[in-house]
């Protein structure tokens, strides 16, 4: 069993104050990646993409899933599992708390070394980059999934505070259409995710029953380059915890 990495500074420190603290829905993606932890080491990941960072806890563990049993072909790229996790989040205060995280688990794993947090607007501080090279081994959502008034998301992503991580529109899935819709941005009749998401790679999403999250999982294979399914089912309190697994086909 991969411990939980060290979070209690989350939630202390007035400094983190609008940083979304490890909750169920978090543990529910820490599960399914240790699941599957098989699955990604086998695919030797190079790099790893997280979405809204938050406390850091999903990127930290995941380098301890990886560090559990390096596969060959990372060790000879040097380091333990030789993958590089860019931790995304519009909130400096996120990127903060994930630094620290990073670093406090350190002595578990090198993920100080290997967790990158960058400031951006869900993928938009590397699409200019990645989009042409579909270099995304794996990426990980845990998105604003609450169902809310537009307005009400809109206000809170411009805020960028604590209210950002649970506002997610109407359906709750606003930030996810931008992600998995083919006409959600300029990519030649492709979605985003199959735009940036590497042969082979990986997605893990986080979703509530409000959600539809079989109907997020039709939406995905819709295309003929993803394969997906649900991965774990959840209950926690009134919510019921959802996690999808999206393939891109492809070697």
């Amino acid at each position: 069993m991969i411990p939980t990495p060290d979070t209690s500074h989350v939630g202390k420190e007035p400094a983190y104050r609008s940083v979304y603290e490890p909750a169920e829905d978090t543990f529910a993606l820490l599960d399914a990646l240790e699941a599957d932890a098989e699955r990604i080491r086998a695919r030797a990941p190079r790099l790893c993409v997280e979405i809204g960072c938050g406390s850091g806890v999903v990127s930290a563990f995941f380098q301890a899933v990886l560090d559990g049993e390096a596969s060959p072909s990372a060790v000879k790229r040097g380091g333990t599992s030789g993958c590089l996790v860019v931790a995304l989040d519009q909130n400096e205060s996120a990127l903060r708390c994930t630094a620290e995280t990073a670093a406090r688990n350190s002595s578990r794993s090198s993920s100080s070394r290997l967790i990158e947090p960058v400031r951006s607007n869900m993928l938009s501080a590397l699409h200019s980059r990645l989009a042409q090279k579909a270099s995304i081994d794996v990426l990980l959502f845990n998105p604003p999934y609450v169902p809310t008034t537009d307005e009400e998301e809109a206000q809170a992503q411009s805020q960028r505070g604590i209210a950002s991580s649970w506002a997610g529109g109407v359906l709750g899935t606003r930030l996810v259409d931008e992600l998995v819709s083919p006409d959600s941005a300029d990519t030649k009749g492709k979605s985003l995710l199959e735009e940036v998401l590497a042969p082979g790679g990986l997605f893990y999403l986080v979703a509530i029953a409000q959600n539809n999250p079989e109907g997020l999982v039709d939406r995905l294979k819709q295309s003929s380059l993803l394969d997906a399914e649900i991965v774990l089912k959840r209950r926690a309190g009134r919510e019921h915890l959802f996690i999808i697994r999206a393939t891109k086909i492809g070697t």
